[in-house]
Parts: C-alpha cells; structure tokens; sequence
C-alpha cells in the first residue's frame, strides 16, 4: 500500500509565497515521475508542475516563472515552490506519485491554497 500526503496549504495575500511538500510512504521502490495538479471550485483539475526521475520539469504556462517544483529521490519527496501568488492560484493541490511510465499514479487527499487579500 503507497500514501501519499500533501502539507504546506493555507492562506496567504497576492504577492506572497507558500511551499508545498509531497511525500510518499509504502511499498513502493522506485517513482518515475511526480507532480502537482490543482482543482479550483467549479473549473477541472490541472496540471501544475511535474519532475521525472532525471530532474525533467513541465509546467503550466500560467504558472511558469513562479513555481518550481523540486525532488528528492531517495526520501520520496516532491516539493512545490510558489511565488508571487495570485488569487487564481486559489484551488486544492493535489500531489501524485507515477511508479512507472505505464502505472496508475497514487493520489494524495489534497491540500487548499488561498490566495486572497
């Protein structure tokens, strides 16, 4: 059984930054790859940044330039760095976890982010 567990949510003024943390416990050896989607009231869920194994990063175009996302392989963490929020970074971040190229990811529960003056 794998967990996955987001931390780092919570309210902050536009302008202002928030780092997320990813991290992942259970049988699992190895994670391709691992990333960040986010789901704002009403509108689908995101892609927001992802990493694979080798340090490869995609993002957003919205959020190029203000986030970085980050790895750690051998603690199985992943990290959002976040600055110069905007109220439309508002939304629930999802972490997830992909074992493998052709796997079924593992979903933390989420954690909100709130950017709002």
């Amino acid at each position: 059984q794998v967990q996955v567990v987001e931390s780092g949510g919570g309210l902050v003024q536009p302008g202002e930054s928030l780092r997320l943390s990813c991290a992942t416990s259970g049988s699992i050896r190895r994670i391709y790859a691992m990333g960040w989607y986010r789901q704002a009231p009403g509108k689908q869920r995101e892609l927001v940044a992802a990493v694979t194994w080798d340090g490869s990063t995609t993002y957003a175009d919205s959020v190029k330039g203000r986030f970085t996302i980050s790895r750690d392989n051998a603690k199985k963490l992943a990290y959002l760095q976040m600055n110069s929020l905007k109220p439309e970074d508002t939304a629930v971040y999802y972490c997830y976890v992909q074992p493998t190229t052709t796997t079924t990811n593992y979903w933390g529960q989420g954690t909100q982010v709130t950017v709002s003056s």
